[in-house]
């Protein structure tokens, strides 16, 4: 089936930002003088920023609201979205082209739309792309289908008409589970989860400049 509609994740599919994010949570919370825990941070994978500062709140009690630390998390990220986070290679080419085509095209992330626009809009590509949505704005993280159903909504398309790209193994089968036919990129962050993706997506991409996307995508 031709796809004329996309659902792009951000954070380790169309930029290279995951490193920044999996360093995040530790900077967070060393710089209020808390040790670093590898199971809190793992606790926070599937989470949006809002539940992952709900959970530092708690755990920590710390004197503030999740809201207000949710605000500290995205302050220290949105520096390195202004200035240093790049496009995956050959992302730009693949946007440019299903533009071309008259793919219409949404972002569905975990991060703040607010995130998602500063650095599309450095990056040169924010006009690709119909909406921005957030998790957060749907309240729900990606082990839920809730953001892609909404994002194919605002669409105007049907998840079986709609390609869903991904690069973490929960979210692909959220997508999935959904309806959604789903493309899976590589991304150093999941490294680990290869041959679960592989055999969890309907594609799978090492790179943007895989030459069989556009036969896959039938435009």
């Amino acid at each position: 089936m031709e796809k004329k509609f996309a659902i792009f994740d951000m954070d380790g599919t169309l930029t290279d930002s995951m490193g920044f994010w999996n360093r995040l949570a530790e900077e967070y919370i060393t710089s209020l003088g808390f040790p670093y825990s590898s199971t809190v941070m793992d606790a926070t994978a599937h989470l949006t920023v809002l539940d992952s500062a709900a959970l530092f709140v708690q755990h920590y009690g710390l004197p503030k609201t999740p809201e207000q630390a949710a605000q500290d998390i995205n302050a220290l990220m949105e520096t390195h979205y202004r200035t240093d986070i790049p496009l995956k290679p050959g992302a730009r080419a693949v946007l440019e082209r299903l533009q071309a085509a008259g793919v219409k095209m949404c972002v569905a992330s975990s991060t703040s739309p607010h995130l998602i626009d500063i650095c599309l809009k450095r990056l040169g590509v924010r006009s690709c792309f119909e909406f921005l949505l957030s998790a957060e704005e749907v309240g729900a993280g990606k082990d839920r289908p809730d953001v892609y159903l909404e994002a194919a909504r605002r669409l105007g398309s049907v998840p079986a008409e709609t390609a869903v790209f991904e690069d973490v193994i929960f979210a692909v089968r959220t997508a999935k589970q959904a309806g959604f036919p789903v493309a899976a990129i590589y991304d150093g962050s999941s490294r680990n989860d290869q041959e679960a993706l592989k055999e969890a997506a309907d594609y799978y991409l090492t790179t943007w400049e895989d030459p069989g996307l556009f036969d896959w995508l039938e435009v």
